[in-house]
């Protein structure tokens, strides 16, 4: 047991270490400072803007926490857990394939090795509706604090779902 736990935990991390090379990047738009730190960045709120690689016309502004001083200067710091998202029609929606009834669509490090920041995309079939969740999880405990967002579709437009 102990070396299966071994197995799950050393490819955990390695997976954690590869994912963010692989993860979408936003496109900064902004941050504010909350605290001043005398050495290394004072902590922050960023915000960030998301376009949803799987549906044309959509995009996610996400702010969150990002700790500074010495740790959060070198990338050693995990981040708190709350996170903000609003999702909002930027253009002509549209779709090039069907849909995944619920699929992860954006990740970010939110500390070195075992926390990220998750965003996922559910289609609410009935109200023809995209909804956004944004939560925050570890490899071994995530939060409940989650914040949620939705972008209606027009009706004449139904939400290709696989």
């Amino acid at each position: 047991m102990q070396q299966k736990w071994t197995r799950r935990l050393t490819a955990s991390m390695a997976l954690t270490l590869i994912w963010p090379s692989c993860a979408i990047a936003g496109d900064k738009v902004g941050e504010v400072d909350t605290v001043f730190k005398w050495i290394g960045p004072d902590h922050k709120i960023v915000v960030e803007a998301y376009d949803d690689p799987k549906v044309n016309g959509v995009s996610c502004y996400v702010s969150r926490a990002k700790t500074g001083g010495i740790s959060g200067g070198l990338g050693l710091a995990e981040d708190k857990s709350e996170a903000s998202i609003a999702c909002r029609q930027t253009g002509p929606i549209s779709f090039d394939k069907a849909l995944p009834r619920q699929e992860e669509v954006f990740s970010e490090r939110a500390s070195l090795i075992f926390k990220k920041l998750r965003v996922v995309r559910m289609v609410d079939a009935k109200r023809n509706t995209l909804v956004y969740l944004s939560y925050s999880d570890r490899v071994i405990e995530g939060s409940p604090q989650n914040s949620v967002t939705a972008v209606p579709v027009e009706r004449s437009q139904p939400i290709p779902v696989k």
